[in-house]
This record gives C-alpha cells, structure tokens and sequence, in this order.
C-alpha cells in the first residue's frame, strides 16, 4: 500500500466503525423494548424511546457522514484516474486495450464452455 492510499482508507474506516457501534445500540434497545414492552409504566416507556430516538438519530447522522466520505473518496479517485490519464495517455491506452482483451478471452472462454 502507498502512504497516500492510508490515510483515505483509514478516514473510510472509521465512520464504518461508528456507524456498527452506532447500529449495535439501536439493535440493543431495540431488543430491550420489545422485551419490557409489557412491564414497563409509561415514565419508563417513554425513557426508553427518547433513548432509541437519539440512536436513531446519531444512526442517520453516522449514514450521512459515511455516504459524503464514499462520494468524497469517489470524487478523489476520478481526479487521480484523470490526471493519470493526461500524463500518461499511451500507458492508459495499453492498459485499456489490455483490459479489453482480458474481458474479450474471457467471454470467448464462457461461450465455449456452454
């Protein structure tokens, strides 16, 4: 791995990370209201779904900031791939033609094998 590709795989990780433990608790209180539903008083009902709303929440704000990393990371990738290209515009061309070829053998092996 490249020292540049660390830092971005790392910034993809950790909203990934937040985002489980943060789905854990919704799952976890989820599962203790449905298990007290019968006993509990209102008072206590009530606790327990504001609980479950701001995990919810915090659940909803985690997908948000994962969603803008994955499009930020995208974003990047299409500038790197682009400024490659003009660089490098026969590299990008063997490597293409290269790409096609393998695809090309590939499908001509699978229509064989039917």
């Amino acid at each position: 791995m490249t020292k540049q590709s660390m830092p971005a795989e790392k910034t993809q990780e950790a909203p990934q990370d937040a985002l489980q433990v943060e789905l854990q608790a919704l799952i976890g209180d989820a599962e203790k209201l449905l298990q007290h539903a019968a006993d509990m008083a209102g008072d206590q009902a009530d606790e327990l779904r504001k609980h479950i709303q701001l995990n919810l929440q915090r659940a909803r704000e985690t997908l948000g900031r994962s969603e803008e990393v994955i499009r930020q990371r995208a974003v990047d990738i299409q500038q790197v791939s682009e400024t490659y290209i003009k660089n490098n515009p026969l590299q990008a061309l063997g490597i293409a033609a290269g790409v096609g070829l393998l695809i090309g053998l590939l499908l001509g092996n699978r229509q064989h094998d039917k």
